[in-house]
């Protein structure tokens, strides 16, 4: 279905990662919503919206589910519930069970809070929307309780294959 921008909107360029605005009266073709982000397709190629940036799409409401964070008291499963949240714009398959997510550290704070250290990796090294995942996935860990500091580091070793894709990736990519 196509929407028309009612407003001028901040958007990332992908894959290049470049931050531009897309003018109101651009006509849009959303193609992915996963996350909360909005991935849509115009005559000039593929943009992601950031679910903040969502109102300026004419005529589009997100689902709950969209917009939904990850509730309840902190732990490690709240951590990995959060990154499962995070989405490549243009694979609908979220960062875990791609196997972007590379390892997850969590270290008590002196104050008793969390710090939350995790290592990605990206489906190809020129990813220009590497820095915008990851910045995501920081984001959104951060809004769990407890959690003072997180951050996301971007690895290349070992370098991603498909093979890394989970069963559940797998399935909802046609691959098995």
């Amino acid at each position: 279905m196509t929407h028309t921008l009612i407003q001028d909107c901040a958007a990332t360029a992908i894959p290049a990662g470049d931050a531009l605005t897309l003018t109101s009266g651009t006509e849009v073709f959303i193609t992915q919503t996963l996350g909360g982000n909005v991935t849509v397709r115009t005559d000039r190629g593929l943009f992601r919206i950031a679910k903040e940036n969502s109102g300026a799409i004419g005529g589009y409401t997100p689902a709950a589910a969209e917009v939904a964070g990850v509730a309840g008291d902190f732990s490690e499963a709240a951590v990995w519930a959060a990154l499962k949240t995070c989405f490549d714009p243009e694979i609908p398959v979220n960062i875990v069970d791609l196997g972007l997510v590379y390892d997850l550290s969590i270290e008590t704070t002196a104050t008793g809070g969390h710090a939350v250290d995790v290592k990605m990796t990206l489906t190809a090294p020129g990813c220009g929307m590497g820095p915008v995942i990851a910045e995501d996935a920081r984001e959104k860990i951060s809004h769990l309780p407890t959690v003072e500091t997180a951050k996301v580091y971007i690895v290349w070793d070992p370098q991603w294959t498909p093979q890394m894709i989970s069963a559940t990736g797998r399935k909802v990519l046609g691959l098995e």
